[in-house]
């Protein structure tokens, strides 16, 4: 089992228990510096109703507030789903050194990302940022299946971006 299988089956038990709170949903991240987990967090935008409350920002927000300055350098952050827009650029600004996700895009419903032909991705291409690389797919079976798969018909009420 490698240190990325290690972190994202924390995630993964994570946004399991995420699954069955009111409000939140099963979005889990973690982030990891010096060998050890320094934060973790969900999806609680329905928790806080806060839109900008997902599991990356809040796992963002918490670690930097533990450690006491704005940003992650060297830091790992770990997202059982490819993060979002939203959610890259804040790994951006937060200087995070490396992101690691496992489920992809493709393997999901299209309510979990922006625009289908929009590759968040590119953010980190086309930030001037060297330092920061990405790693896709860490247990992405296990991932996908804590949610809605392509082609499902899920009820109206239940889409977020669609």
């Amino acid at each position: 089992m490698t240190e990325h299988d290690v972190y994202m089956k924390r995630a993964i038990a994570l946004a399991r228990e995420a699954s069955g709170k009111p409000g939140a949903s099963p979005i889990a991240c973690v982030i990891a510096l010096d060998g050890a987990i320094i934060a973790e967090g969900h999806n609680e935008v329905g928790q806080k109703f806060d839109p900008t409350a997902h599991a990356e920002i809040v796992t963002i927000r918490r670690a930097t507030a533990l450690l006491g300055r704005p940003d992650l350098r060297g830091a790992t952050l770990y997202s059982t789903l490819q993060p979002c827009g939203m959610c890259t650029m804040a790994c951006i600004w937060a200087k995070v050194g490396k992101i690691v996700y496992g489920a992809e895009r493709r393997q999901v419903h299209k309510m979990y990302f922006e625009d289908r032909h929009f590759q968040t991705m590119d953010f980190i291409n086309d930030a001037f940022r060297d330092d920061l690389s990405v790693v896709g797919g860490i247990l992405s079976v296990a991932c996908a299946e804590l949610y809605y798969r392509p082609g499902d018909d899920v009820p109206i009420e239940e889409q977020g971006n669609t």
